[in-house]
């Protein structure tokens, strides 16, 4: 076996030990769960924007967990404005991290991370260097934005374009989930409740046509 890849695979196992020991030790599992506790752990610091935006970085690196509860409570925290420059700036630097990791790791990692279906769906366009395809998949609602990140970094794209897909792709759900959280933290629940029919509606139409929406756009990228 080549050295270099020997001490990534080394390096590896031992990041995702530190990881996991960090999210059982400090219950970190638990807080993504429970909204409840997330704000109370968020509000306990004195900077917590500070502890926020490495929230939002940890819930991307950790692809599994969902980042529409940390979104909501940016905007729940902090109002519309501000919750969605400081998601923002938490999922750029989360999304550069698991960028660089795959990069860095390579398949060892996305072995670790991804399933082989998920990486299945997204490899052509990677393969064809699908820049405007990857700025859509970030941008519509249900796909999934965190996994994407880990298999853009072993592909040929620049990590420079990369930051800016992923941070233009963010951008429109991050305001919006900004904006839920700020409502239903000023109680005009009214105004939450047509926003929510409207992000459900959007987003399970996504679910259920996503493979449809890849296969028109892989038909598409050939011609």
């Amino acid at each position: 076996m080549d050295k270099s890849l020997a001490y990534r695979i080394l390096f590896l196992c031992l990041f995702l030990a530190l990881s996991i020991f960090m999210l059982i030790h400090f219950d970190l599992h638990q807080l993504f769960r429970d909204r409840d506790k997330l704000v109370l752990f968020i509000r306990s610091y004195p900077y917590d924007q500070l502890i926020f935006i490495v929230v939002q970085i940890i819930q991307v690196v950790a692809a599994p967990i969902p980042g529409e509860l940390t979104g909501f409570i940016g905007g729940y925290l902090y109002g519309p404005f501000w919750g969605t420059l400081y998601s923002t700036i938490g999922l750029t630097l989360g999304s550069w991290a698991a960028f660089m990791l795959a990069r860095f790791f390579g398949e060892p990692l996305l072995e670790k991370v991804i399933s082989k279906e998920v990486f299945a769906k997204f490899e052509h366009f990677m393969e064809h260097k699908g820049l405007l395809v990857s700025f859509l998949l970030f941008l519509i609602p249900g796909f999934p934005k965190d996994y994407l990140c880990y298999i853009m970094g072993v592909s040929l794209i620049p990590t420079g374009t990369f930051i800016i897909i992923s941070t233009a792709g963010r951008i429109f759900g991050t305001t919006m989930l900004s904006i839920t959280g700020s409502l239903a933290g000023n109680g005009q629940y009214s105004y939450l409740i047509i926003i929510l029919i409207i992000g459900v509606a959007v987003s399970v139409i996504a679910y259920y046509y996503h493979d449809k929406i890849l296969a028109f756009l892989k038909k598409k990228k050939l011609k």
